[in-house]
């Protein structure tokens, strides 16, 4: 078991790649789970001896026993998901971990969760972005206007009402007099808004000092991303992206784990392609194909059970990721959705206006133009469920991992061949 060591773990496409599942396969080596940014409109699913969780504030490590599991400054955090999630491990006796939560951390409140769903529907058809209308972005616009609320706030009776009346001034006249939605009576925020504060003061801690202290320790720390690399507020396809760094570099800065020490990136891969929301994906099967994936692989958003877009592995944008990223490992997940396929399609280049190009473009207008330039492999009808080592997977199959490999510059080092944190095939990545 690898320890003294600080891992960063990403997606490498559009979300949805199974890094809860990576995380919890992981558990056991960990002693530090960290989420760095995002918010409640990220979803990690881990299912335990058939057992199906959702975490969407909460990391993945919360179900080991022992754990340290903190929520980063970089979070954006919904109160109310927040103890909800709480409540409901507690119910099925699985708050097992230890939960810190940094006072730096945002908070989402209900106007921010009003101002998504109405500037969504002022962007009107054809520009909308496909938001979750969980509140994250406008949360974040305010996060770097300077006029957020945070945590810490939350504990303060008098700041909050101070700060309150600050914001409801403005957030009111941009709510009636643009949208004309209703406005917020200063009650009406304050009162749960100082429950939720009560709530929560027994989780928070100062999560920088805390980290330090596991680092001098030699604790095994991980952070876990949420959303994906090409949903990355800078490099990912804009504007339809979320509005956090996503890539490893965010990691940083949702923590304030210096950057001399991670040690590595693990590139979550999905061994297809899926999307939620809008925005352009060349490898998008919309007929027969598309929807047998989603149907096999259970494509459906963990956050607001929206169907998935779903296609062929796209390597022009791994590729980008794993570079991006600077990856040193990939974590391939449900590879066993593709059992049964006779053939298997592989995007390793795009047509662009007539012209072949491996260059990933995060200008949205110009993905938009680029046609897939594929490569077909033979399919394996095996089912490779209860494989346990790479060898005792279809030739073929192996074939598929070394493909992806090849063309990602970097080593499969885990496998996913179901959805049950034991069907993994662990190949000395941990």
């Amino acid at each position: 078991m690898l320890k003294n060591r600080v891992d960063v773990l990403i997606g490498a496409q559009w979300g949805d790649e199974g890094k809860g599942k990576v995380v919890d396969t992981m558990g056991t080596g960990v002693d530090v789970f960290v989420r760095c940014q995002g918010g409640a409109n990220a979803g990690h699913t881990v299912i335990v001896n058939g057992e199906k969780i959702v975490f969407h504030l909460l990391p993945s490590g919360m179900l080991y026993p022992g754990k340290l599991c903190m929520i980063g400054n970089g979070v954006v955090i919904e109160p109310e998901q927040f103890l909800k999630e709480i409540e409901d491990l507690r119910e099925r006796g699985q708050d097992r971990a230890r939960l810190v939560v940094s006072p730096a951390a945002h908070v989402v409140m209900p106007y921010h969760k009003i101002l998504d769903k109405a500037q969504e529907a002022f962007r009107g058809k054809g520009h909308m972005i496909g938001t979750t209308g969980r509140g994250i972005g406008p949360c974040y616009v305010d996060k770097y206007a300077r006029s957020g609320l945070r945590v810490e706030d939350l504990l303060n009776e008098d700041r909050l009402r101070e700060k309150l009346t600050r914001i409801l001034e403005e957030k009111n006249r941009i709510l009636t007099k643009l949208y004309n939605e209703k406005p917020f009576a200063l009650d009406e925020v304050l009162d749960p808004a100082l429950e939720w504060g009560k709530a929560m003061t027994p989780y928070v801690g100062d999560a920088v000092e805390l980290l330090q202290e596991a680092l001098e320790s030699d604790k095994h720390v991980l952070l876990e991303g949420a959303q994906a690399t090409l949903l990355d507020i800078d490099h990912g396809t804009y504007p339809y992206v979320t509005s956090s760094s996503t890539c490893a570099a965010g990691g940083f800065t949702g923590t304030g784990l210096p950057v001399s020490r991670v040690d590595r990136v693990i590139a979550v891969v999905k061994a297809y392609t899926t999307r939620v929301g809008e925005g352009p994906m060349p490898t998008e099967e919309k007929g027969d194909i598309g929807e047998s994936l989603r149907t096999r692989g259970g494509e459906f958003g963990a956050t607001t059970g929206r169907p998935r877009r779903c296609g062929w592995l796209d390597m022009v944008a791994v590729r980008y990721s794993v570079r991006l990223n600077g990856s040193g490992v990939i974590a391939l997940t449900k590879l066993d959705v593709l059992t049964g396929l006779n053939e298997i399609k592989v995007c390793t280049a795009y047509d662009l206006n007539g012209k072949e190009t491996t260059r990933f473009s995060s200008d949205s207008y110009v993905l938009e133009e680029c046609r897939p330039v594929y490569e077909t492999l033979p399919g394996w009808s095996e089912d490779i469920s209860h494989c346990t080592t790479f060898e005792s997977l279809p030739e073929k199959a192996q074939d598929y991992v070394r493909y992806i490999e090849k063309h990602a510059g970097a080593p499969v080092k885990l496998i996913g061949v179901g959805a049950d944190r034991n069907q993994t095939i662990n190949r000395e990545f941990y």
